[in-house]
């Protein structure tokens, strides 16, 4: 067993060594909500003022290789999503209304970082406690 200052140490590294990722998680989640809405826009731009969703989804099937996309977003998001409602409850973590919200209403590519940000504050949170 490792003496208490050297495992003290290590906690302290590795809480660092987290608190680097936690960032990058929410400059993903920032990225994640500007770069698909700027796209949306583009969409809006040049299929009507408003968000066409049927229109919009029959785009991106429109080629296999958008289907392929689609698909594998649809299918991915669905199994991560299920995975952040059940790691929320695991790790009783604050933000998960805001999270599911950003998912449906931003994009997944902001919710999905934006929960790997609020689950490394609250396993830092863990860890100091």
């Amino acid at each position: 067993m490792a003496p208490k200052s050297e495992t003290n140490s290590v906690n302290t590294t590795q809480i660092e060594a987290n608190s680097a990722i936690k960032w990058l998680y929410l400059a993903l989640a920032i990225s994640g909500a500007i770069l698909p809405w700027l796209a949306n826009f583009d969409f809006m731009r040049e299929y009507g003022s408003s968000l066409d969703l049927g229109l919009f989804v029959s785009l991106a099937n429109a080629n296999p290789a958008a289907s392929s996309l689609s698909r594998d977003l649809a299918i991915g998001a669905t199994a991560i999503v299920i995975w952040i409602v059940q790691e929320s409850k695991r790790l009783q973590m604050k933000g998960l209304p805001w999270v599911l919200l950003s998912c449906v209403t931003l994009a997944f590519a902001c919710g999905a970082p934006l929960f790997l940000y609020l689950r490394e504050r609250r396993l830092e949170e863990m860890a100091r406690s």
